[in-house]
């Protein structure tokens, strides 16, 4: 079989990254995203197929996925703006988005969805099983073309528990490094609802971890969908979750990471008013530094952030980094990595902080 010279280029630069990668520091992005396309519902089997979305035009500038009477979107994008292509946000081209990365020194790129972030199932359960099921397809075996650099979290059909387990089982078998989860989903349910159980257990089982990531069931584009990831984090430590599920790792993605002090405060001042005999200014002022790492709860920071303070409230171990590829909202940075890279070497961090929030943690969080 002949080999094309864009081809033989493409092995050299992947056979480099994975020497690289064997030798010491990867350049991780923990938050990059793919745009689902007509070759995403590729998968569906032929007794399924009335499910199979059809694009359609909106009232705007985006298009639409109508499927089984309800919509999903499908956003357009601004390629100039976000610094992608058709070819690399699709992955139509996987050896060109591997090019895209190279030029962007990220070693290794963690995929999540686009359409699944605003989405809601319910009364369409056998959809949401059957969407989920050809996504998860479609992207272990985009994935696999890339010889280790794209990695990617899995979207499970949650309404029928059962079935999220045999798909997150299937989804590990193939590739997956983590669990796509909304802070609130399933009809209003929490993070800690007990009916989330069985696929925590299984994650736990299985070394996966949960990625809450930024998103809401089918709000407009306006509403906070941050808010649902975030307000994961208080149910996460006070509920005895952590305790249910020691080993089980929790990630809280594309909400930033400057809520943290604030929440960890807050906690600290529930503490204070539970215990007001003997206070002193040293219990006052003490915040509790340790409870992000003692709960296994990673956060992904944003380039606009102020990591020096944010570094004060025990996030060396669990802060990561993404650059929201192919999207182009407030967290969307193609630099992200080099924002952290150059903290470090200018002191902002520490440069072993730097290493920590490019390789070590994510690298720990995903199970690289």
């Amino acid at each position: 079989m002949a080999v094309h010279v864009r081809d033989f280029v493409v092995i050299v630069r992947v056979q480099a990254v994975a020497q690289r990668i064997k030798g010491g520091l990867m350049r991780i992005d923990a938050d990059a995203h793919v745009d689902e396309t007509e070759a995403t519902w590729d998968y569906i089997d032929k007794d399924d197929e009335l499910f199979k979305p059809i694009s359609m035009p909106t009232d705007g500038r985006d298009l639409k996925w109508c499927a089984d009477g309800i919509e999903l979107r499908r956003p357009v994008r601004d390629y100039l703006r976000t610094g992608a292509t058709e070819a690399t946000s699709q992955l139509l081209d996987v050896a060109a988005r591997l090019e895209h990365l190279d030029e962007l020194r990220i070693d290794v790129q963690v995929l999540f969805p686009t359409t699944f972030i605003r989405s809601r199932f319910t009364g369409h359960e056998e959809l949401e099983r059957v969407l989920t099921h050809s996504y998860n397809r479609w992207i272990a075996e985009r994935s696999a073309l890339s010889n280790g650099r794209l990695r990617w979290v899995a979207v499970l059909p949650l309404h029928n528990m059962d079935e999220a387990v045999n798909e997150l089982k299937w989804a590990k078998e193939h590739g997956a490094v983590g669990v796509f989860k909304k802070g609130v989903e399933c009809e209003g349910r929490g993070i800690a609802d007990p009916y989330f159980f069985p696929l925590y257990e299984a994650a736990s089982a299985l070394d996966i971890p949960i990625c809450v990531h930024t998103g809401s069931e089918g709000r407009s584009q306006l509403s906070p969908a941050a808010l649902d990831a975030v307000q994961a984090f208080l149910p996460i430590v006070t509920s005895g979750l952590v305790d249910r599920f020691p080993t089980l790792r929790f990630g809280i993605i594309e909400a930033g990471v400057s809520w943290v002090p604030f929440l960890l405060t807050n906690i600290a001042a529930r503490s204070r008013g539970e215990h007001m005999q003997g206070i002193t200014l040293d219990n006052v002022l003490s915040v509790d530094v340790n409870l992000l790492r003692d709960s296994n709860i990673f956060v992904a920071c944003q380039s606009h952030e102020d990591l020096a303070y944010v570094m004060q409230f025990g996030l060396e171990d669990n802060l990561i980094v993404g650059t929201d590829y192919t999207h182009a909202d407030q967290s969307a940075e193609l630099k992200a990595l080099d924002f952290v890279e150059e903290s470090g070497q200018s002191g902002v961090i520490s440069a072993e902080i730097a290493t920590k929030i490019l390789d070590d943690n994510p690298r720990r969080f995903f199970g690289l």
